[in-house]
């Protein structure tokens, strides 16, 4: 266990920022999997510069790598054009 007061707020807040990241995420990879779902070109065209919103966030935070992210935003923009 931790010896200093320092440490033991490290433990502390790095849970509750994992906790926050994994919701983000989840809660990220839940709308690509809905945008990738949608049959509605229109719809798509809507919901997609939400998604990619997030997906930015995702690796300006180091949650997901940066290259990853651009990947991901080329799948979803090419899906969407091909509605």
């Amino acid at each position: 266990m931790a010896n200093h007061k320092s440490a033991l707020k490290r433990i502390r807040s790095s849970e509750a920022k994992r906790l926050v990241n994994k919701y983000k995420h989840k809660t990220t990879r839940n709308a690509i999997k809905k945008l990738r779902e949608l049959t509605s070109k229109k719809e798509a065209e809507a919901m997609y510069p939400e998604v990619t919103s997030m997906i930015d966030k995702l690796a300006k935070k180091n949650i997901i790598h940066a290259n990853k992210a651009a990947n991901l935003k080329s799948g979803l923009a090419k899906h969407v054009a091909a509605l």
